[in-house]
């Protein structure tokens, strides 16, 4: 497996010099304007590293997808993780889709945090983490790419993290605000979006304020051909929904140059279920579409609260101090159906009973850590910190109210240390670190669903406790010049609640149910890049794997988990030249991946992960143009077909090309935008729809044709 694809990785990297945005280079680059400020050359510090050490000194592939940059693709694409998965190769097309389920990065989840915070639910995952805060609210997103533990639990493709507005610059009221609105190709009514925002700031010394709220209402969304686009009424919709958002944070400087933070954020998303899906035909190429109907039940929502406190100390004891604590809570709501799995003939007749469920969860959690150079020996940079989580989750059944996956509280206790070395004249770094990860799950005695026996089910605590570490290396031989090495553990456990509401055998414990056993995959990675001049460039090869790693397989219409080793390689490259034409760019991505599991227990790793897994590899191409006022950018995004080593040619992907652009005029009064998504009206298949659930015409979904965003933003 290695040798092929080592030659396909050559033959793109000479093909093609491009791909995911190098490391410690901030995504918005090619947005930006030739001359920059002495802030935006300073050194990118990237707060999910858990260090106040640059990102060049760290051996990571990072991307910063800064506030410029952000604003654009969200504008272009509507959402955070649109706009991630848009400008990152390696990050698979999203399902466009509520549901974030079988979206990747580097073919594995990656965890979603806000200010560090983790947004995911790791005992029972509802795959809606992207969508916990208006974008609005977001003044950059840090991208740590491969399997780590630098947040903890989760990040076995790598951490997005998603870095809240910071506070007014200067004393007095500042404020921001936002209208836009969105048109589909058709000018259609129903189709048509709009979006308003604001933010107040005020700073008066050592005080600082912000309050801020958004409202947004999104149309149907129609394909490349016309067509609504099909309503996924089990999951959960962004199209035909309603969001709204509110964010505060209160700061104080205090006498010693320490910050004391209070953030607070509540983001609510509720479809408004005004269609109902209309089943596509596979075997003639038509998608599922969308009628005026009446959904039962409720409709699918997201609601997510954060509230966190943190207290920075950057010269405590000659180094820097943090304390974060936070809580926050999700309710996931799906939509309903006359499912097998929720017949119960104690209720209703089989075969007549609706029902839908809904996932319950809230953290607790603190992080403290500090970090200094040793004193009398200032090249070895130290850090040492704290991690502590409690999640309690339970999946129940709206309409009945009975559980579906039974109430579990998971606690995690994590230690850790970390260690980078300069050697002569930082021309070498060492870095390296342990994590020890204490985890225990408990759950009571419970009872599974009718329809899948019942059988009672005797709980337990089963605890894990791993330790786990990173290494690597950093050569900087000329000014411009790096090249990487290292390693990195991360840590995770499957799905719990899927697994524990599937046990159908009689007599199982908990305590020695070896399915709740964790997941430990790696990262090894080789990397170089130069920044020099006008040219950017960076390559880099990484290949990890998990002894016992977490796979959703689809069984009778609902997926569950089955554990299976997987292994996964992967290429990136990536290219950024400003051209002597002044204000103008081109830049580009490329990205491999090959991803293979043992599905038939054979011993031997040779089966391909599915589309449900592994995303497809991708080209990217950009074009920035920036005079005075105006600015513009065009970009393509290229998916090349995949073909997987199953015997169902179904399950092949075919690839398509999407196409979009952003014009911008700033004023006065404010910035004027037109962006387009899809420019040319691409009909084309999603990626999910075409490579998962390759016989339900009720999951064949099109993609979104050509849409117009107008906006207006202002800053007084």
């Amino acid at each position: 497996m290695e040798g092929v694809f080592m030659h396909s990785y050559l033959a793109g990297a000479l093909a093609l010099v491009l791909a995911t945005p190098a490391l410690a280079q901030t995504a918005g680059q090619e947005d930006a304007e030739n001359e920059r400020s002495s802030s935006e050359n300073a050194p990118i510090i990237v707060t999910a590293a858990r260090t106040q050490l640059p990102a060049s000194a760290l051996p990571l592939t990072v991307d910063v997808i800064d506030s410029e940059a952000l604003d654009r693709q969200v504008l272009i694409s509507g959402s955070t993780v649109d706009a991630v998965s848009a400008l990152l190769p390696s990050f698979s097309p999203t399902r466009e889709k509520l549901s974030g389920s079988g979206e990747s990065l580097r073919g594995r989840s990656p965890l979603y945090a806000i200010n560090g915070i983790p947004q995911s639910t790791p005992v029972r995952d509802g795959s809606r983490d992207g969508y916990t805060i208006d974008p609005f609210f977001i003044d950059r997103v840090e991208v740590i790419y491969g399997s780590n533990a630098l947040q903890g639990i989760g990040a076995t493709g790598g951490v997005v993290n998603q870095v809240t507005v910071g506070a007014p610059s200067e004393d007095g009221i500042a404020v921001r605000a936002l209208a836009q609105l969105t048109l589909p190709d058709s000018f259609d009514g129903e189709g048509i979006g709009a979006k308003t925002a604001a933010l107040v700031g005020y700073r008066e010394g050592a005080f600082d304020a912000s309050f801020g709220a958004t409202l947004e209402r999104r149309g149907a969304f129609f394909d490349g051909a016309g067509n609504r686009i099909g309503v996924d009424g089990t999951q959960g919709e962004i199209q035909d929904s309603d969001s709204w958002s509110v964010f505060g944070r209160l700061g104080y400087e205090l006498a010693s140059g320490a910050r004391f933070e209070l953030v607070a954020n509540r983001y609510e998303l509720e479809g408004n279920a005004n269609y109902v899906l209309v089943p596509g035909d596979r075997a003639a190429g038509i998608p599922a579409t969308s009628e005026r109907g009446v959904t039962p039940g409720d409709p699918p929502s997201n609601t997510a609260e954060l509230l966190s406190a943190s207290l920075i100390d950057p010269d405590l004891g000659g180094g820097t101090f943090v304390l974060q604590g936070f809580y926050s809570r999700t309710d996931d709501v799906f939509g309903g159906g006359v499912f097998g799995v929720f017949q119960d003939p104690a209720i209703a007749p089989p075969g007549t009973l609706f029902d839908q469920s809904a996932n319950q969860s809230r953290k607790l959690g603190g992080k403290v850590s500090y970090e200094r150079s040793v004193p009398d020996f200032e090249d070895l940079v130290l850090t040492a910190g704290f991690d502590a989580l409690f999640d309690r989750t339970q999946q129940s059944l709206v309409q009945t109210g009975r559980v579906w996956v039974p109430r579990s509280d998971f606690r995690s206790l994590a230690p850790f240390v970390q260690g980078n070395l300069a050697l002569a004249d930082k021309l070498v770094r060492l870095a390296g670190g342990l994590r020890y990860e204490n985890v225990q799950l408990s759950v009571d005695d419970f009872e599974t669903l009718a329809s899948y026996g019942p059988v009672q089910v005797e709980g337990g605590s089963p605890s894990f406790q791993d330790l786990l570490w990173n290494a690597g290396v950093i050569v900087e031989p000329i000014d411009g010049l790096r090249a990487y090495g290292s390693y990195a553990e991360g840590f995770t456990i499957a799905d719990v609640g899927r697994i524990l509401r599937g046990i159908t055998q009689p007599g199982v414990d908990v305590d020695d149910f070896l399915s709740l056993e964790p997941v430990v995959s790696n990262n090894r990675e080789l990397g170089i890049e130069w920044d020099r001049g006008p040219l950017k460039a960076s390559a880099s090869y990484f290949w990890s794997s998990s002894d016992f790693g977490s796979l959703l397989v689809l069984r009778g219409g609902v997926f569950e988990v089955e554990r299976q080793p997987i292994e996964i390689e992967g290429f990136e490259a990536s290219l950024d030249w400003q051209t002597p034409l002044p204000g103008f760019s081109l830049s580009g991505g490329y990205a491999n991946l090959s991803g293979q599991t043992d599905g038939d227990a054979d011993g031997q790793v040779d089966e391909d992960l599915d589309g449900a897994n592994i995303s497809p590899d991708r080209v990217n191409l950009a074009a920035d143009y920036t005079a005075g006022p105006f600015s513009a950018r065009a970009q393509a995004r290229v998916y090349l077909s995949r073909e997987f080593n199953d015997t169902a040619t179904e399950t092949d992907f075919e690839g398509y090309t999407l196409l979009d652009a952003f014009i911008a005029y700033r004023t006065e009064i404010g910035e004027f935008s037109l962006a387009a998504q899809n420019l040319t009206d691409e009909f084309y298949i999603t990626y999910d729809s075409d490579t998962v659930r390759v016989t339900d015409n009720n999951r064949f979904f099109a993609g979104r044709g050509r849409t117009f965003t107008l906006a207006w933003r202002g800053d007084f």
